[in-house]
């Protein structure tokens, strides 16, 4: 028989003795409903009494390495952070960023998108490492994260699901993966989209996504070059809800440390309403070269 633990949701078999991510004790008392007060919180994460699902110690998360930063926050109205984000900076000038959004209509949305921004990211540093290209690396990444999530359906359930944005910064060059409509923009003198959503024009109705019942996962992967400054920007639909025009976003996170722009695109969704989660990962490009910049604005690669 299986479980969850009541900290941050992650699945636990009868037995254990303590939570293998967050190291809670499985035998203590479950924590309160944070809706009524009961303590009738089963092992799914939902109360009991009321039927909320808990929030887990995902609620806010904050990264902070010396080239970049990312922020997820768990909005206003929803009981739980079904967001994730990883960053990893693994040396020789290669910075990489990773946001996968939960589908919440699917079961344990939060432990899809955290599967597969932990797997994706090692897999970019270890390829990279290895000496393949960003795309190549990419590539693979997206593979292996979709594979972790359709393999984490379960008998009886319909399967986790979730979708993913990420970008390889490495020398004057930028490499984004996409599958879903997490988005990804570069932030400069003349701002951009770099991604299309995968869903039905006019909806948030997916047509691709990561899953058991996803079919075949082909992600987008598009290769730009810089020579000016910039911002390359990833962030779930939480926050492109409320400002999707590069320019507005360009406005609140240049011109400041990544931390400081993370979380004031943050704070700005959730004034607007705060409806979803929200996660943001900022990686400013080339600063301190404005002087010599010629171009700011990244051109695709020719193949």
């Amino acid at each position: 028989m299986t479980g969850a633990c009541p900290v941050c949701g992650t699945r636990v078999l009868a037995g254990e003795a303590f939570c293998e991510r967050c190291g809670h004790d499985l035998s203590l008392r479950p924590v309160s409903c944070t809706a009524c007060g009961s303590a009738s919180v089963g092992a799914d994460g939902y109360c009991e009494n009321c039927g909320m699902l808990q929030p887990t110690g995902r609620d806010h998360v904050e990264i902070e390495l010396e080239a970049l930063a990312g922020v997820s926050d768990r909005g206003l109205r929803h009981s739980r952070n079904e967001d994730a984000i990883a960053l990893l900076a693994p040396g020789q000038g290669v910075l990489v960023a990773v946001v996968c959004d939960g589908v919440s209509t699917s079961p344990r949305p939060d432990e899809a998108s955290q599967a597969a921004v932990d797997i994706a990211a090692a897999a970019i540093a270890k390829r990279l490492a290895d000496g393949d290209d960003a795309e190549q690396a990419t590539r693979e990444a997206v593979r292996l994260a979709a594979d972790a999530v359709a393999g984490s359906a379960r008998i009886g359930e319909d399967s986790p699901a979730c979708t993913y944005v990420s970008a390889v910064v490495a020398g004057r060059q930028v490499t984004i993966g996409w599958v879903g409509d997490s988005r990804a923009y570069w932030l400069g003198p003349q701002s951009a989209l770099l991604t299309t959503d995968d869903a039905t024009p006019g909806t948030h109705m997916l047509t691709a996504w990561l899953g058991a019942d996803a079919g075949e996962v082909v992600p987008h992967i598009r290769t730009f070059t810089t020579d000016g400054p910039g911002v390359v920007l990833l962030c779930s639909d939480g926050l492109w809800n409320y400002y999707p025009e590069p320019e507005a976003l360009a406005a609140n996170a240049l011109n400041d440390t990544p931390l400081t722009a993370a979380r004031r695109l943050v704070r700005l969704a959730n004034d607007a309403g705060g409806h979803d989660n929200i996660t943001v990962a900022v990686i400013p490009f080339g600063q301190g070269e404005r002087a010599e910049t010629t171009v700011a604005f990244p051109k695709e690669r020719s193949d």
